[in-house]
């Protein structure tokens, strides 16, 4: 087996799923869906969320989960950074408003802080920086699952009214479209988790059409009730400049707050990719509930901050690939295989 560096799929300089979202803005900017076209999108969009999450619970491996758990501490440290310290940070640049951002584009941000960690892309920059691979995936993992309920919780405590008013009905909702078929997704993973395994290219692209069809049906509302007017081009760029440095913070707090924590270098790698990341794959969804018809104004920050952490995060995979591991990590003792992410990655 291969033990070279795995090469970073073609993300760079720009994903090609970020240009299909960018597409789908557009389309939806000329073509907006309205009238019975938006009654029929709406309601494809509510099924297509509760599709995603089923799939998420159904390709959940449970074992794989429990067998993470011996490195908690690692968890709790990623769960803390995406759940107290993002929301932190968030909340600190309220003072921001309204010189440099709108109230709008702040509930936006605020919310990107909310939202659970990413899986794959954590995975694969772990792995490329040589890092610990399974315990970037128990982590992403865990941070998923925890926010299904962490983040619309945090949602109606930080964002309230301005996040489109949570009442009864609305907490309904997000059982519904969330939790309820990310449960089933459990509950049928053992007779349908091998079709799942065969055929997930197929299903990738379920999941990314999936994404898009709420992306249209939430930025379609946007136009028609001209929400875009808001928005100027100065502001857009104080915004990307805000996530930069919010991105930054994060980076540093994750690396050099595990090494005080006194974690090794492998863990320390995926506790920065893991920890310092958003999920644009459960962000979208989850924004179309909680948000209605602000949803389009809600996911841009967390559109412009993926894209933004891919390229820097790709950049420092890389580098520290070139690293010279220490010592104690070069000869990994045998029940220590994979702490280096070295037996994994080879797969």
């Amino acid at each position: 087996m291969s033990r070279r560096t795995p090469k970073l799929p073609s993300w760079l300089p720009v994903d090609p799923y970020i240009l299909a979202l960018i597409g789908t803005v557009a389309l939806a900017a000329v073509l907006p869906a309205s009238g019975a076209a938006a009654t029929v999108a709406g309601g494809a969009s509510t099924g297509a969320v509760a599709l995603l999450f089923f799939l998420y619970g159904a390709r959940l491996s449970t074992s794989e989960a429990m067998d993470g758990l011996r490195h908690w501490r690692l968890h709790v440290t990623v769960l803390v950074c995406t759940f107290v310290v993002f929301p932190l940070l968030g909340l600190a640049a309220k003072g921001l408003v309204p010189f440099v951002l709108t109230p709008e584009l702040h509930n936006g941000l605020l919310f990107l802080c909310l939202v659970p960690s990413t899986i794959q892309s954590s995975i694969a920059f772990t792995s490329i920086a040589r890092g610990n691979v399974p315990a970037a995936i128990c982590a992403g993992s865990f941070s998923s699952v925890a926010g299904i309920v962490v983040t619309p919780l945090l949602a109606a405590g930080l964002l309230g009214n301005s996040g489109g008013g949570f009442s009864a009905d609305s907490l309904l909702k997000i059982v519904l479209q969330l939790l309820v078929p990310f449960v089933a997704g459990q509950f049928l993973r053992r007779w349908v988790g091998g079709f799942l395994t065969r055929n997930k290219r197929v299903l990738g692209y379920v999941d990314r059409g999936s994404i898009l069809l709420v992306v249209y049906s939430a930025f379609s509302e946007g136009v028609v009730r001209g929400v875009w007017h808001q928005v100027s081009a100065a502001r857009l760029g104080a915004l990307l400049a805000v996530e930069a440095v919010l991105l930054a913070a994060m980076l540093g707090v994750t690396w050099y707050g595990a090494k005080r924590l006194g974690f090794d270098r492998g863990d320390r790698i995926a506790i920065q990719f893991a920890g310092s990341k958003k999920s644009l794959a459960s962000g979208l969804p989850m924004a179309s509930v909680l948000f209605g018809a602000q949803a389009s104004l809600a996911v841009l920050p967390l559109m412009l901050f993926h894209q933004m952490q891919l390229m820097v995060c790709a950049v420092i995979a890389r580098r520290r690939a070139r690293d010279p591991l220490p010592a104690p990590e070069t000869r990994p003792a045998q029940h220590d295989v994979g702490r280096g992410g070295t037996a994994r990655a080879a797969r």
